[in-house]
């Protein structure tokens, strides 16, 4: 039985751990029959010894997605490997140590600035850079952390994540018309490279304890990965500008 990305060319950002959503969602995409290519930055050697752990080989590119000249150079660089894209991954986020662990009153703009580039308009540079890969019925397909709430230690990263929910929704309007769709998932807290660059994770990660509806594993990256997989197929032909959940149903309930 053919899987559900059988001859779909996917490039997948943010492959810096084997514990991370974004490698699960290579795993599978690939399991699924996808081919996949993958990005890094900014030490694309470490994306390379993480890549030999998954089914199949997958080449790795440099992208720093605030880099024109990187941004320039994608489409010749895929086109050469994969000849074209149906999907693409964005598991991008950054914010400078002053930007996060309760210091939102304090943080100077320089740094918002930083997490607002690299954390949500890269979604526009990075769909925009692989617009002339992708055709009719392409995916595009970003992570959130839900920005409805101000979360403890989150600080300027909830913000950033909040432009990018406003961002996906302009690029589903604008896309649309070429049959391109935009959606991201909301996943719960994992125990990611990013997460660890969050002072006072913990306490964040804590919520889930106590409120999250379904038992959450933060070291189960894996159904956050099916629902990116399952909307970069054709499963979700006339779904777009849409998050979904994959946080244990924690957004549903209150205290």
């Amino acid at each position: 039985m053919s899987g559900i990305l059988d001859g779909k060319r996917i490039l997948i950002t943010g492959v810096l751990m084997e514990s991370s959503i974004a490698f699960h969602t290579a795993k599978m995409a690939q399991e699924q029959g996808a081919e996949v290519i993958l990005t890094a930055f900014p030490r694309p050697t470490l994306t390379e010894r993480i890549a030999r752990k998954l089914p199949k080989p997958a080449k790795v590119i440099e992208l720093d997605v605030t880099n024109t000249e990187h941004l320039d150079r994608l489409e010749g660089l895929v086109r050469a490997e994969l000849g074209g894209l149906d999907g693409v991954v964005h598991s991008i986020g950054f914010a400078p140590q002053d930007a996060l662990g309760g210091n939102f009153l304090n943080t100077p703009f320089e740094s918002v600035a930083t997490a607002m580039h690299v954390s949500a308009f890269s979604l526009k540079s990075l769909t925009m850079a692989c617009r002339p890969l992708m055709g009719s019925g392409s995916s595009v397909v970003g992570l959130t952390f839900d920005a409805q709430f101000a979360w403890p230690q989150y600080d300027w990263m909830g913000p950033a994540k909040a432009a990018l929910e406003a961002t996906s929704r302009y690029l589903a309007r604008d896309l649309g018309p070429d049959n391109i769709r935009c959606n991201l998932i909301s996943a719960g807290p994992i125990g990611s490279m990013a997460a660890k660059s969050i002072p006072g994770f913990a306490e964040l990660a804590s919520v889930w304890d106590n409120r999250s509806p379904l038992k959450w594993d933060m070291s189960d990256p894996e159904p956050a990965g099916r629902g990116v997989v399952a909307l970069l197929s054709d499963w979700f032909p006339m779904t777009t500008g849409e998050i979904v959940h994959v946080d244990g149903g924690l957004h549903a309930v209150g205290a």
